[in-house]
């Protein structure tokens, strides 16, 4: 059994989780707390598997009962939001910063329209966090006192000139991460950055605005046809496949889901396979299944310097595992070394 806590301040809230959740066989609520407060007195006296987490309580916020608890009792814990203001949402991220593993939205009553997927999406998403082993929070480093070892020194030397573009690939458990790559990278980092992040419709302008306000680069939503410039982050829109064209213009297509997923890994690393070749940085990070695992051999292939996050860092090692079971990644390292690697590449006019 997997044993549940929830900790909500709305009584009609804290109720319909554990009235969805207790729905499943394999899941058993242990307790209900009403703030950040009575959460952490809870996980001092016994410790559940997963913690249902709200933000906005009294006494104590989701936020730094968050922090408390992955201090000294470390649990997975879902981030159950009901609001997609993206004031809100960028504190969910927040909270996934303080250790929170996953955003998911709040189911409504039985009578409203995605009832029943949303329950779904709870369930299934409690029953994948309780398999997670919580991994230690890796610390983040000034990005004006970055250290770049001689072997970094030697890979920005032999393709400074080369490398044109990074391309990210990112799913479950991704947002801390790629805050915590995207704020170690200094102002003047010199290559434009593309990314495709699996993420539940609503929570992307949220994610974009945490990310621009704790890095030193511009961070936004990807538009068709723009030119993605060096030092600039562009995130695939929701509903959208991304590619980009050797000159560097973005295009968003209506094109099929590949691998269940649009936007797909898969479409943006096959499209800069093709348009950049060797002239390309490609990184797997972690996500659940296999998007852009086949797509990231092909820019190997192509000459392209690849990654994959390792194992010991992912939350989830489904796509980079799959990259590195098919030997797709030249370099399989955590996000402090993948930072090493980038801020190789910077502009030092």
């Amino acid at each position: 059994m997997i044993k549940v806590l929830i900790v909500d301040d709305s009584q009609v809230t804290r109720e319909l989780l554990k009235y969805i959740l207790s729905s499943d066989s394999e899941i058993q609520i242990i307790g209900t707390a009403s703030n950040g407060l009575e959460a952490i007195e809870f996980v001092e006296k016994q410790l559940p598997d997963v913690i249902t987490m709200d933000i906005n309580m009294p006494k104590m916020d989701g936020i730094e009962a968050i922090r408390k608890i992955m201090s000294s009792n470390p649990v997975p814990i879902i981030i159950v939001s009901s609001s997609l203001n993206p004031n809100d949402v960028k504190d969910s991220y927040k909270a996934m910063e303080a250790g929170a593993l996953l955003i998911v939205s709040k189911p409504g009553g039985s009578t409203t329209p995605d009832y029943l997927n949303m329950s779904k999406n709870l369930i299934d998403s409690v029953k994948l966090m309780s398999e997670i082993k919580v991994v230690k929070r890796w610390s983040k480093r000034n990005p004006d006192n970055i250290f770049v070892n001689n072997h970094n020194k030697e890979l920005a030397r032999d393709n400074k000139e080369k490398i044109k573009i990074v391309v990210i690939g990112v799913s479950t458990g991704g947002p801390p991460v790629l805050q915590t790559i995207l704020s170690s990278l200094p102002e003047n980092f010199s290559l434009p950055i593309l990314i495709v992040q699996h993420i539940s419709e609503g929570f992307l302008p949220g994610l974009v605005q945490w990310l621009n306000e704790t890095s030193k680069l511009k961070v936004s939503i990807a538009m068709k046809d723009e030119i993605a410039k060096p030092g600039h982050v562009y995130l695939a829109p929701n509903k959208f496949q991304m590619s980009v064209d050797r000159s560097g213009k973005i295009n968003l297509t209506n094109d099929k889901p590949e691998n269940s997923t649009i936007p797909s890994v898969s479409y943006l690393f096959r499209s800069v396979a093709k348009e950049y070749g060797s002239r390309a940085m490609g990184i797997l990070l972690t996500g659940m299944g296999k998007d852009g695992a086949n797509e990231l051999l092909l820019m190997k292939e192509s000459g392209a310097i690849t990654i994959a996050q390792n194992k010991e860092s992912s939350t989830i090692f489904g796509m980079p595992g799959e990259a590195v079971k098919i030997n797709a990644a030249k370099y399989i390292i955590s996000p402090e070394k993948i930072v090493d690697i980038l801020s190789s590449f910077v502009d030092n006019k």
